[in-house]
């Protein structure tokens, strides 16, 4: 009989340990699910490499402001025809009691051209100019052969040219058919010899002409030449004002 309720004893313990490992089981099944759960949530993260929308910031669009500014920059040519250089000279008569007198001689043999940059003025520029002085006419065909051949021997050195270096008072915009006054200052070339001069510039853009006056002062001995002085006739002074009248053409 005792030995009966041993045997009993160990088979109840048998089935209490065969009923709580399967109880285990659905435990061990839980943990799979988490995993695949994980899995899929981090999958849409790869999707957001679609960055290729940084393309737009190749916009080379930029070099198309440099084709327009070209287009900007418009040249201008000196119509002679037009234009006019003068020379004004103080002259006194000394067989006519000191009686002042103003010679005046002029050319329209004049030759350059102007850039002008609409987009930016400032950046515009001024060619050199080339005259031919040995076309000066005057009201006396006497002085003028005098003036070729003895004084300022433009029979010898027949052109002089006018090179800027520098131009002050261009605007950082421009209006058609403003009036701008400018300073321009370059090297002139008088019978070979160099001098730096300044001229004082008024000039207005109309439609596709280009008009302007300039003014300065030069000495003749500054260029190697002395004043025409005739003993007991006439002496000119010294100073010489130079008047450039012009008008530049659109090419």
């Amino acid at each position: 009989m005792r030995l009966q309720m041993i045997v009993v004893v160990l088979l109840a313990g048998l089935l209490a340990a065969c009923g709580s490992a399967p109880a285990a089981a659905p435990v061990a099944t839980e943990a799979p699910a988490a995993v695949a759960t994980t899995a899929p949530a981090a999958a849409p993260a790869a999707t957001t490499p679609v960055e290729p929308t940084a393309q737009p910031a190749q916009t080379t669009p930029t070099e198309a402001p440099t084709t327009s500014e070209a287009t900007e920059v418009q040249l201008f040519r000196i119509d002679p025809a037009s234009s006019e250089v003068t020379y004004e000279v103080g002259e006194v008569f000394l067989n006519q009691d000191n009686r002042y007198a103003l010679a005046v001689g002029r050319t329209q043999q004049i030759n350059g051209e102007i850039e002008l940059d609409r987009a930016n003025p400032q950046n515009s520029m001024v060619g050199p100019i080339e005259i031919d002085i040995s076309a000066f006419a005057s009201d006396s065909p006497r002085r003028d052969n005098a003036i070729r051949d003895r004084w300022l021997e433009s029979a010898r050195f027949p052109l002089a040219t006018f090179v800027p270096t520098l131009i002050e008072g261009l605007p950082e915009q421009y209006t058609d058919g403003e009036e701008l006054t400018l300073m321009i200052t370059g090297d002139l070339t008088v019978r070979d010899v160099t001098n730096s001069v300044t001229f004082t510039v008024t000039s207005q853009l109309d439609g596709a002409q280009l008009i302007g006056n300039a003014s300065g002062e030069v000495n003749m001995t500054d260029f190697g030449f002395d004043p025409p002085d005739i003993v007991g006739v006439l002496r000119a002074e010294d100073k010489v004002i130079i008047g450039f009248r012009f008008v530049a053409n659109a090419d």
